[in-house]
């Protein structure tokens, strides 16, 4: 496998599970303990882990047009897919912010390597997960899929995850999601399922808008991944664009008050044109650059 030259190796673990934390030098990130960051080429140790893809929209030649959908490489189903996997990213400079907020968000054991010069957003994503209120919660989901280890099956999750059509992988459906998914079934044909767009568009339309409980609008770059409890909801937020995006409008099911948005830079700020009717709550994130994580009670 080719080394990356001239990169810096920054290496992400979980110090228990679901508990992410960075690994950097305080002589390079200062003002965190956690982290520990090398200038050495990866070991083969390193090496053998599974490559993810740099994440971001990526340009498609013959496919992209004004009227479609960006196309987004995010590694997030698969993080979700296989938990205990190692893995490593290899990111051109202006991707180690968003690497190492997409390891943290779904908890993975990832070995970044990033561009010199995008150290310092590194720390500073690693600086506001450190600094941010730590809370537990479960995963929330609308739809439940049955995993048969197939990659038609992986690539319905990966479309999921960029629709933000929340899931959960089950042994077998369960009654407690409004939309259960097994493919090879009468009512979900491998075969449809070959076009896993069109195949995440006929989930959608099952499980309706309404019943959704998170809907992101106005972009189709930024992933939710929705947690919480009877008490309170955290919803992580990753924008995969390039741009920072201002004003970005979200609709959860269920009626919260209050919210507290946590921005990397800007620490907390609070959320604007909050609306709590007829059983869902709306509001907007006044900024989203790389990530942001919003706190309803």
């Amino acid at each position: 496998m080719r080394r990356v030259a001239a990169l810096l190796v920054l290496t992400l673990a979980a110090v228990e599970p679901g508990t992410p934390a960075l690994a950097i030098t305080q002589e390079s990130c200062p003002t965190i303990g956690t982290l520990t960051v090398s200038t050495q080429p990866l070991s083969p140790a390193q090496m053998t882990r599974e490559l993810a893809l740099v994440p971001g929209t990526v340009a498609r030649p013959g496919v992209a047009s004004p009227t479609r959908a960006p196309w987004i490489n995010t590694n997030g189903s698969r993080f979700m897919r296989k938990p205990a996997v190692k893995y490593r990213y290899e990111l051109p400079e202006g991707k180690g912010a968003l690497g190492a907020a997409e390891a943290l968000v779904y908890s993975a054991d990832a070995v970044l390597q990033i561009a010199p010069a995008d150290l310092s957003a590194v720390c500073r994503i690693a600086t506001f997960v450190k600094d941010t209120p730590s809370i537990q919660l479960p995963d929330l989901a609308d739809i439940g899929i049955v995993d048969d280890g197939s990659a038609i099956v992986g690539e319905v999750m990966n479309l999921f995850v960029r629709r933000n059509l929340l899931f959960q992988i089950v042994s077998a459906p369960q009654p407690n999601f409004a939309v259960n998914v097994k493919l090879g079934t009468p009512e979900y044909q491998v075969a449809e399922a070959a076009d896993p767009s069109a195949f995440a568009l006929k989930i959608r339309r099952q499980l309706t808008d309404e019943r959704r409980r998170m809907r992101i609008y106005g972009s189709e770059v930024v992933v939710g991944r929705l947690t919480g409890d009877d008490q309170r909801i955290r919803l992580h937020l990753l924008n995969y664009g390039n741009r920072e995006i201002a004003g970005l409008r979200v609709r959860l099911r269920g009626t919260y008050r209050g919210g507290d948005v946590y921005v990397p830079g800007q620490r907390r700020v609070d959320v604007i044109d909050f609306n709590a009717a007829d059983g869902a709550t709306e509001f907007s994130v006044p900024v989203l650059t790389t990530y942001a994580i919003v706190d309803l009670r």
